[in-house]
């Protein structure tokens, strides 16, 4: 039997228990460096990009873009949302209610391992890979298991456990060419961590070599061809 944390009511409280204000005013500001110093390039400023799994909006509200799109199962995550951005309240495995080749850019970070199994991110793979235009990317943060290791487990919600490589080959296998696949890119997470300063961050970005030594999260990056 497969098991997953559906009910909105669920994830709004393990969210609310988990990101304490303190933490999500440092997360704005983390994300709005991240966008700016890094993600910015990837992204045209008359995209349409969706952020799945949007959480509370950190990194959609931050984007510069043509139209945005933000989907969640959280009820709460619309209150956090920019009115520029069109909120879609639904389990991210069902047929998207966006046309065919309407997205530039799907956006994840920190959502494909709170998915129950691998059918699941495959289906989610496949309403992405109908939804990008041709040329359209793909862009996936994520803990890599072969780093974070037994801390991953320090989730309640976290299931699906993944790696660079391994989300590659089911990119591969769903219609996509996977363009990056860095196993170490960003920190594994910023709960009970310490708040950088954004100079910080932002040099950090800067020089991929020390990216190795701090990095537990992977970034993969694939088209539509």
């Amino acid at each position: 039997m497969n098991i997953s944390i559906k009910d909105p009511r669920e994830l709004q409280a393990i969210y609310e228990r988990r990101f304490t204000a303190k933490n999500a005013a440092y997360r704005q500001q983390l994300w709005a460096t991240l966008v700016e110093s890094y993600f910015a390039a990837m992204i045209p400023r008359d995209a349409a990009v969706l952020d799945l799994g949007c959480g509370y909006g950190e990194f959609i509200n931050h984007v510069h873009c043509g139209k945005k799109f933000a989907m969640d199962l959280n009820p709460k995550a619309t209150a956090y949302l920019d009115p520029t951005v069109q909120f879609i309240f639904q389990d991210c495995t069902q047929t998207w209610p966006l046309a065919d080749n309407s997205l530039d850019v799907v956006f994840t970070s920190n959502f494909f391992e709170h998915l129950p199994d691998k059918l699941a991110l495959k289906r989610t793979l496949i309403e992405g890979a109908r939804c990008l235009k041709p040329g359209g990317k793909l862009i996936a943060l994520g803990p890599n298991i072969k780093f974070v290791q037994g801390s991953y487990w320090d989730f309640w919600d976290h299931f699906l456990c993944l790696t660079e490589l391994s989300l590659a080959e089911a990119l591969e296998n769903n219609s996509y060419i996977v363009r990056r696949a860095i196993p170490r890119f960003l920190p594994y997470t910023t709960i009970n961590q310490p708040s950088y300063p954004m100079a910080f961050v932002r040099l950090y970005l800067k020089i991929p070599f020390v990216w190795p030594f701090f990095g537990k999260q992977f970034l993969v990056i694939a088209e539509k061809p």
